[in-house]
């Protein structure tokens, strides 16, 4: 640990390397009580204008700290955070250290300096070093929005679905939820934990369905949600969406032995499916458009749908063909069913947060990334689509498709619609 003595001091808005002006782009550093942190503004590439919360991984990082009458160059806790390594400019770093070290010490070695970083790129041209000494836990100066909510209140809240198998659902009286879905979202609360450094956060859970889960999010009850949620332009509109974290077709689930295999089959027919959906658009668009007549049952979930579909007061069940598996899956005899029909549109599900909070939409962004470029992702989805999942132990047999193993390795919060344009 670092032994409690007073640090070195820069100046608020010092510049310490004179090959870029200051600017007001250019943000004070963050820090953690005795360390003078200083940041190295890379130019051009990042002179967004954005709030730094929404770009703070395009920076770089340096602890200077003053101990036993040294200034060295740790990674401390940064690197744990961020892990973005250190990046000093050596001959500015030296001039810095030695102007205000001096006036505690005396001048100092540069081989100490040298020596002290773990980490050296020696050649980074153009870089402003503004710096600042803050006497508070990391970023607690700088929160804002949800980020500044889970930080103030020591709890994050998850939205979440009770029958949406395999991505979010209850399965059994503990009333905790499961599933796909689900466990990325752990990820997210696991990468949030780590960035404010909240490893007690509490985690509390908030039921919520197709009708209820956008006001929840844009009302503050839901800080994310992460179920089965399609990103779509319309939606856009009223919350953010993360990168997308799956990708499906919107199909039909009918009887294996009936003779509704596809749209066309459904003329004059009843068709259900959970309200508020794409899909429900969709049929009402099918009717409109070619007349068929179909009398369009909306349920309350997906669960009440396939009620409806196995009680017979509907021929067909419209819905994502995931979770029209997860559907088949919990049937009293899932082999009397069969999802069919050609997909009347392709659905990218994402996880919803509330619009224009950029902080937060980039931690949750930033997570998921982790979890595909760790190869996590794999063993999550083998367990919920390849792997007997509860309630009653039956395995989906679903295979990744192309299209989720591309948004995997090309991840995206753009819109379906948006990928097609």
């Amino acid at each position: 640990m670092i032994a409690r003595i007073p640090p070195v001091r820069p100046s608020r808005g010092e510049q310490v390397c004179s090959s870029a002006p200051p600017s007001p782009e250019y943000p004070v550093a963050f820090g953690f009580p005795n360390i003078s942190l200083c940041l190295i503004r890379l130019p051009g590439r990042f002179d967004s204008g954005r709030r730094v919360q929404s770009r703070i991984k395009s920076f770089k990082f340096i602890a200077l700290i003053d101990s036993s009458c040294l200034a060295r160059f740790m990674l401390y806790t940064l690197n744990r955070a961020f892990r973005q390594g250190v990046c000093l400019d050596q001959d500015a770093v030296e001039a810095f250290a030695k102007k205000r070290a001096a006036s505690h010490c005396g001048p100092i070695n540069k081989n100490e300096i040298k020596d002290s970083s773990m980490r050296i790129v020696p050649h980074l041209l153009g870089v402003t070093i503004t710096a600042a000494l803050i006497s508070t836990p990391i970023f607690a100066a700088e929160l804002t929005g949800t980020l500044k909510k889970i930080k103030e209140s020591g709890t994050i809240t998850l939205g979440h679905r009770d029958a949406s198998i395999p991505f979010s659902y209850i399965a059994d009286a503990s009333g905790v939820p499961m599933g796909y879905s689900h466990d990325i979202q752990l990820k997210i609360v696991e990468a949030i934990k780590k960035d404010l450094d909240m490893p007690d956060l509490k985690v509390k859970y908030n039921l919520v369905t197709s009708q209820t889960r956008i006001p929840l999010v844009q009302n503050g009850t839901v800080d994310v949600e992460c179920g089965s949620t399609t990103n779509n332009v319309e939606r856009q509109q009223q919350v953010d969406f993360s990168i997308g974290i799956f990708e499906v077709g919107t199909r039909l689930l009918s009887k294996k032995d009936s003779s509704y295999k596809d749209f066309d089959d459904l003329k004059g027919k009843n068709v259900v499916t959970t309200a508020s959906t794409t899909s429900e658009r969709i049929l009402k668009a099918m009717n409109a458009d070619k007349q068929m007549g179909m009398n369009v049952i909306s349920a309350k979930d997906h669960g009440e749908s396939f009620q409806m579909l196995e009680s017979g007061r509907a021929v067909a069940f419209m819905m994502d063909d995931a979770l029209l598996a997860g559907e088949m899956a919990k049937a009293k005899k899932p082999d009397d069913w069969a999802v069919t029909g050609t997909a009347q549109s392709y659905e990218i599900y994402g996880c919803m947060v509330r619009k224009g909070d950029a902080p937060f939409k980039k931690a949750v962004d930033d997570a998921i990334v982790a979890t595909y470029k760790s190869g996590d992702i794999n063993a999550i989805y083998s367990k919920w689509f390849m792997s007997p999942v509860p309630p009653k132990g039956l395995n989906l047999n679903f295979p990744m498709s192309d299209k989720l193993k591309e948004l995997i390795q090309n991840p995206t919060d753009k819109a379906a619609e948006d990928k097609k344009a």
